[in-house]
């Protein structure tokens, strides 16, 4: 079944990730419509894709030839493109933040509910070859995880005056690599605990999480060790690129892996070195708008992806308050 699509924004992801996989797809979506904010890139993807260039999001979700949109950019419309295709009955592949305020943003939760559209969030660490891969070695050759290490260097490219701004890429980052490790684990955490630097701020240059997951009859105990920083300046460009660590490293019961998203997974076992370059797998955005479209075609409507992101984000929000108060919180 051939679907039907509008795009809104053409995001940082767009050409890397995006377009290519609309590209490949092309058998099983069809674009009909575009709006962006920069105008000359709304242009050349209608040109591409043969689909028409609209003024506003809410024309776009009106058109009887779009069955559901992709918004793919995070701008100052924050939810509004996704209430207006929920009120339109249109399905949604979210591709914006994961970063859900439980008390702020209940409405757009209950507006997705009460929609009875599908939709889908964007997990690209989850559905990363290299993150798939990785759930096959636990379940066959690794074992259990025990220990886990995420963290993530961001890029130094915000000027002062944005500060704003890195807090923002920042939460948006944690969100992601706690639902990351939630995935991994294969469940939720029982407790959380926050620093950062300099003390008590959530516009700190560098955050810490540790993530206390309980251990049960199947699995032990298990700790996650995120941190996420901005504390390299854009005067030391050479430094960014400086020995980055892998964006996971996991110990398990039988042997220790590292991640370096998408494609490359490298572990050991008593067998010694084993070094996996998924460069020739399906790639991530492919799997991801795959999701989509069997979501959307789908006589079962799921709204796993709504809760793993609401989720996530009340974890951070708990991690928030451990770094206000100074103290370990349950989940």
């Amino acid at each position: 079944m051939k679907l039907q699509i509008g795009l809104i924004g053409l995001g940082d992801a767009w050409q890397t990730r995006h377009r290519p996989a609309l590209r490949m797809m092309h058998d099983r979506y069809d674009v009909r419509a575009v709006y962006g904010t920069v105008a000359k890139l709304v242009e050349g993807c209608a040109s591409e894709f043969q689909a028409d260039p609209v003024d506003g999001y809410r024309a776009l979700v009106a058109r009887s030839d779009v069955e559901a949109v992709l918004i793919l950019e995070r701008s100052w419309l924050a939810w509004q493109p996704l209430l207006a295709a929920c009120e339109a009955g249109k399905s949604v592949y979210w591709a914006n933040d994961l970063d859900f305020d439980l008390d702020r943003d209940g409405a757009v939760r209950e507006a997705i509910e009460r929609s009875g559209v599908a939709f889908v969030a964007e997990f690209p660490r989850r559905f990363a070859p290299a993150t798939l891969r990785l759930k096959e070695l636990i379940a066959t050759r690794l074992g259990k995880p025990r220990l886990i290490f995420c963290h993530n260097r961001l890029q130094p490219d915000a000027p002062p005056s944005r500060q704003g701004y890195d807090v923002d890429r920042m939460q948006r980052t944690l969100v992601e690599v706690i639902d990351w490790c939630r995935y991994a684990v294969g469940r939720d955490p029982t407790s959380v605990t926050a620093n950062s630097s300099p003390p008590g701020e959530r516009g700190s240059d560098y955050r810490s999480l540790s993530l206390h997951f309980a251990g049960d009859h199947d699995a032990p105990p298990v700790v996650c060790q995120v941190s996420c920083g901005s504390y390299i300046s854009a005067k030391w460009p050479e430094a960014i690129g400086f020995r980055p660590p892998s964006e996971m490293q996991i110990c398990c019961e039988r042997g220790v892996a590292f991640i370096d998203l998408p494609n490359t997974l490298v572990w050991f076992d008593e067998a010694g070195r084993h070094l996996e370059s998924l460069d020739y797998e399906t790639p991530v955005g492919e799997l991801l708008l795959s999701r989509f479209h069997r979501s959307v075609t789908s006589l079962v409507r799921k709204l796993d992806d709504l809760h793993d992101a609401c989720r996530a984000a009340a974890i951070l929000a708990a991690a928030d308050r451990s770094q206000t108060e100074g103290r370990s919180m349950e989940i």
